[in-house]
């Protein structure tokens, strides 16, 4: 169930405040809360809450907003909650009426927030606010329908007579991770780890229905792994030899389990189903490599508590491999970012270009004009598809490159390079000020909308930076207004 309590961002006047409190209406959390259309993204939420009995839920701009705060300053969900009692700029932002020192909700009601909120969700309001914020621009696309109606033409002679001239604007396409914060993936530490939850699911199966525990030697596989663990020189021969014993102490388990369940009626519960589903499925993995001797395998489990996460191969100097999603991030001429592709495996980027300028397209009406991407994105697909559209690709072309090139050419390579730097520092951004550089949350649906909530939190410290630059703006012209007729009332008292 939902209600709605407004139409539209409470007014700062309309805020109580308590007597002696002095609220900045400048404050950039004043600011931010105007620059998102509160009411379009409440109708959307809405619909998440077809019944109309039951307890209604908070509203979106209660829910969204304490994401928002929580992402940008990475706080736990507890910290968050104490945050919002203690800062009035906070309960603006969310929509209370006005400042109290208690907590609008409980922490737990987080979890929940960020499920309903999924990516694809975030993804919608990320463009309605982006919409939102851009100017109107309708004059030009009003006169060009004028002059094509006037000329009588149908559709598929518009659509041929357009060029190159038509396209307008750029599009910034790279690629990156969200790394997951998860311990670094040993395979010893995995068994370990693997057969402890066993013997807790073992030691609950036996209380629940009054059985006798089976011998499983825990103390040994114990001492087994700490053996490896606390060794400083580890040889291949140690780690194979502890590898061998951790897979002969989970196979045992497995043993007995199957037996309470086969033999003996056992129902296992949800939660412990699915955790012995996983760990089957690191079992078979860590025994296969073991058997031939390698060292991958494919789709990989790196994590028991979240089994969905890949090693994603990266090339980088600090982190060859990261564990967590990828995803491929667009910067347009308006300098938004936004989310064009998110997956936990890995996958080739050059896939995402065309998907990611049709949807540039379906945004403005147009294709863009320059398309700017490193070299994994220029494969022949691709430039093919580019030229096809009018639409300039970033880099050499294919072919063995000339000797001398003209100004022009190395003036156009130049602005390309720096003109793609944006999208580096929107992945900058992002991590070091965004939560996207580690991601905290522990289910895959909650990984996806933190992703896409950094990225809609980057969109809005770039509104709130805006603003400051519009008001510095105007503050430089009426200081150079102010200059000028300084300046001219003495040249007339001098005359």
């Amino acid at each position: 169930m939902y209600k709605f309590h407004r139409n539209q961002q409470m007014s700062f006047t309309d805020f109580n405040q308590p007597a002696g409190m002095q609220m900045d209406p400048e404050n950039r959390w004043v600011k931010k809360a105007a620059s998102i259309p509160w009411y379009d993204i409440e109708i959307k939420y809405a619909a998440l809450f077809p019944s109309e009995t039951g307890m209604p839920a908070k509203p979106l701009q209660t829910a969204l907003g304490s994401l928002m705060i929580q992402k940008k300053y990475d706080y736990s969900d507890r910290e968050l909650v104490e945050q919002i009692k203690e800062n009035a700029y906070y309960q603006y932002f969310i929509g209370l009426p006005g400042y109290s020192y208690e907590a609008p909700f409980a922490p737990s009601l987080l979890v929940e927030f960020r499920k309903r909120l999924t990516d694809d969700i975030l993804e919608d309001i990320n463009e309605m606010m982006i919409q939102f914020n851009l100017p109107e621009n309708n004059e030009d696309d009003d006169s060009d329908n004028n002059s094509h109606s006037d000329g009588g033409e149908d559709a598929e002679s518009k659509e041929n007579e357009k060029s190159e001239a038509d396209n307008k604007g750029i599009l910034i396409l790279d690629a990156t991770c969200a790394p997951q914060n998860i311990s670094y993936p040993q395979d010893i530490n995995l068994l370990n780890e693997a057969r402890e939850n066993l013997e807790s699911i073992i030691d609950d199966i036996c209380y629940t229905y009054n059985f006798y525990k089976p011998r499983m030697y825990r103390k040994n596989a114990r001492k087994d792994y700490l053996n490896l663990a606390k060794c400083k020189k580890r040889t291949k021969k140690k780690i194979r030899k502890a590898i061998k014993q951790q897979l002969q102490y989970i196979r045992r388990d497995l043993g007995y389990i199957d037996m309470f369940v086969l033999a003996n009626g056992v129902v296992l519960i949800e939660k412990q189903a699915k955790r012995l589903t996983v760990i089957k499925e690191l079992y078979e993995q860590q025994k296969y490599m073991y058997d031939n001797n390698v060292h991958s395998v494919k789709d990989r489990i790196v994590s028991i508590s979240q089994p969905y996460i890949r090693p994603i191969v990266r090339g980088k100097a600090k982190a060859p491999v990261e564990f967590g999603a990828k995803l491929d991030m667009s910067i347009d001429e308006n300098e938004f970012a936004r989310l064009e592709r998110l997956s936990f495996d890995a996958y080739n980027e050059a896939d995402v270009l065309i998907s990611a300028i049709e949807r540039y397209r379906k945004r403005t009406g147009r294709y863009p004009e320059r398309v700017l991407v490193d070299q994994i994105y220029r494969n022949r697909n691709n430039r093919a598809f580019c030229k096809s559209k009018g639409i300039r690709i970033s880099g050499p072309a294919l072919g063995r490159p000339k000797k001398e090139p003209t100004p022009e050419e190395r003036k156009t390579a130049y602005s390309d390079n720096t003109d793609r730097i944006e999208v580096e520092r929107g992945f900058s951004l992002a991590k070091r000020c965004c939560g996207l550089g580690l991601i905290r949350t522990k289910l895959d649906t909650t990984t996806r909308c933190s992703i896409a909530l950094s990225l809609l939190v980057l969109n809005l410290e770039k509104l709130a930076r805006g603003s400051l630059r519009r008001f510095l703006g105007f503050l430089y012209d009426v200081i150079s207004m102010l200059l000028k007729l300084k300046n001219n009332l003495i040249t007339v008292s001098c005359g």
